[in-house]
């Protein structure tokens, strides 16, 4: 990722190491902090490291369909959404995919059930890699779908 690169308001992403191909994503550059939907949330040790181990809704409004996940836990943090609440939080660090990239981020684990996207994409992931377009949607989406179309 050597040139910074269009992202719009909302976006897919994916978190492979936790087995979610992709989710609706939204892209928050007041939010410092990223976050992830979870649910069943539960720590755990294995091999002397703590883990975590918790389930999401990958698709809004459906509560059929789950997907549990385990990660090892980084942190436990203390994050203030933007209504002013505070919530001690589950922190990870893992893999996300936008497009065609993929970059290390820290996420915390929270219940976004009645939220309208899955994940949050705060400013700290972004990085400087990306320039918000705050005016349009599925950029990366829509670029890797019109590669798609034209590879043979």
């Amino acid at each position: 990722m050597s040139k910074k690169k269009p992202l719009g308001w909302r976006e897919w992403i994916g978190f492979p190491d936790l087995g979610i191909p992709r989710v609706k994503a939204k892209i928050d550059t007041g939010a410092r902090t990223s976050a992830l939907h979870a649910f069943m949330v539960e720590p755990f040790e294995r091999d002397s490291q703590q883990w975590v181990r918790f389930a999401i809704h990958p698709v809004q409004g459906d509560t059929d369909t789950v997907i549990e996940a385990e990660a090892p836990l980084k942190d436990r943090r203390v994050v203030r959404d933007s209504g002013g609440h505070e919530e001690l939080r589950y922190v990870i660090e893992t893999r996300i995919t936008i497009g065609e990239d993929v970059f290390d981020a820290e996420v915390t684990l929270t219940d976004r059930d009645s939220m309208r996207f899955r994940a949050l994409l705060g400013r700290t992931a972004l990085k400087a890699h990306y320039v918000i377009h705050p005016g349009k949607s599925y950029i990366q989406s829509k670029r890797a779908e019109k590669r798609q179309r034209l590879e043979p």
